[in-house]
């Protein structure tokens, strides 16, 4: 069925019209998608201060899960120890890597000195259940472990995703909580990927057609993540809307587009999380279609946007350090 839809941002729209865009995806187009190149680091690392450093942690089936290390370089010794910021990159849980949206955590690096921490966990079909949300968990738990070594602070790590990523944040977040460890002292969710029912209004705006990501992708997306799984056999820590308390979670930032499939799951979570008594911040961008701002940052909602993400980071860092401010103002 054919429904009215928000109308796209003019500028995204624009720009958008030189995309070309996918009316689905099969085993076969991922196949294709799969052998694109990965997202160049290096030219993102050229005239940065940064410190890059690749390990691997164990996945609970002794697997190994990719990490990548990006640390400020400082040359005085008196810098207090850093904030964390733990990134999950999208690709609807089928496509990407550790480098996937990698700009966006890194601008935080530039911004407050922060350690950037990526996590190149499994893909589905391959791996299907709770594999890459254990993954990483796991990530989570080896940066907890290790802080001391990383420079980091412990009680200063905000996990962050986008779409996939932003689902698998949520995922981590509910698990850190269940298991009571480590500490997370804030979840950043970019369009979050949080609902396989796939039965909301937006998802339904979005059904039919080519698009950036349609209800049909996401379909595609989560079949492949669930496998055989149904019904009650689906684990929240998988699909974070089934969650039915969403009490102690960290304090939370979401971000979503209205012209986007995860619209109104996104504003759910949010919904849900002040109803526990929890905080959240929502922020719904008009005309933003999904993944707007990762794919065209030189749009001004984009820039309006991402700049909205680095204030709230700000505002959490120096709520949460009584460090002496940097050159910018902000907490190292």
């Amino acid at each position: 069925m054919n429904r009215a839809r928000p109308a796209l941002d003019p500028e995204l729209r624009e720009l958008l019209a030189d995309m070309p865009l996918m009316s689905g995806l099969s085993r076969e187009v991922l196949a294709q998608l799969r052998r694109l190149p990965s997202t160049p680091i290096e030219p993102l690392l050229a005239h940065r201060q940064a410190v890059r450093r690749e390990t691997t942690v164990r996945a609970e089936d002794g697997a190994a899960v990719p990490l990548s290390v990006f640390s400020p370089v400082s040359t005085d010794r008196t810098t207090a120890v850093r904030p964390c910021v733990y990134w999950m990159h999208g690709g609807g849980m089928v496509m990407g890597d550790r480098f996937s949206q990698i700009d966006i955590p890194l601008e935080w690096l530039d911004a407050f000195g922060v350690v950037v921490v990526s996590v190149d966990y499994r893909l589905a079909p391959e791996a299907t259940g709770t594999t890459l949300v254990d993954d990483c968990y796991r990530g989570l738990v080896w940066i907890a472990e290790h802080s001391e070594e990383l420079g980091i602070d412990p009680a200063r790590i905000v996990v962050a995703g986008a779409s996939a990523g932003g689902g698998l944040a949520a995922g981590v977040s509910l698990l850190a909580r269940d298991l009571g460890t480590p500490a997370i002292a804030a979840q950043m969710l970019i369009c979050p990927m949080l609902d396989h029912r796939n039965i909301s209004v937006s998802s339904r705006q979005y059904s039919g057609g080519a698009g950036v990501w349609t209800r049909e992708m996401n379909e595609f997306g989560w079949r492949a993540v669930l496998g055989d799984l149904t019904g009650d056999e689906v684990s929240p820590y998988i699909s974070p809307a089934l969650a039915e308390d969403l009490a102690g979670l960290p304090t939370t930032y979401i971000d979503t587009g209205s012209a986007e499939v995860f619209r109104d799951e996104d504003t759910d979570y949010a919904g849900r999380i002040w109803a526990a008594g929890g905080q959240a911040e929502l922020h719904v961008w008009a005309g933003g279609f999904h993944g707007f701002d990762a794919l065209y940052p030189q749009a001004d909602i984009s820039a309006t946007a991402r700049r909205t993400r680095t204030d709230w980071l700000a505002r959490l860092l120096n709520r949460s350090s009584s460090a002496e401010p940097t050159r910018t103002g902000l907490v190292p």
